[in-house]
């Protein structure tokens, strides 16, 4: 039982600072979400967006502070 509570306390940490990152990206207006390489398509009554630029940013972000972790 006890696992259960340092779970939830450090899902709590991370939620709080994954709602700074956003407040910080929309406060400074960084493009996160709308950069060179992401897909989108518009028709008239279709619209298809994939991130592709900010997933593999996302990506070697999240390798990197895995990486700072596991030392």
């Amino acid at each position: 039982m006890n696992n259960i509570h340092k779970l939830l306390v450090l899902a709590g940490i991370v939620l709080i600072v994954l709602g700074g990152v956003f407040f910080v990206i929309q406060k400074f207006n960084i493009p996160l979400g709308r950069l060179p390489g992401d897909i989108i398509i518009r028709r008239e009554k279709f619209s298809f967006y994939f991130p592709v630029t900010t997933c593999v940013i996302a990506s070697i972000v999240v390798g990197i502070v895995i990486r700072f972790f596991r030392k």
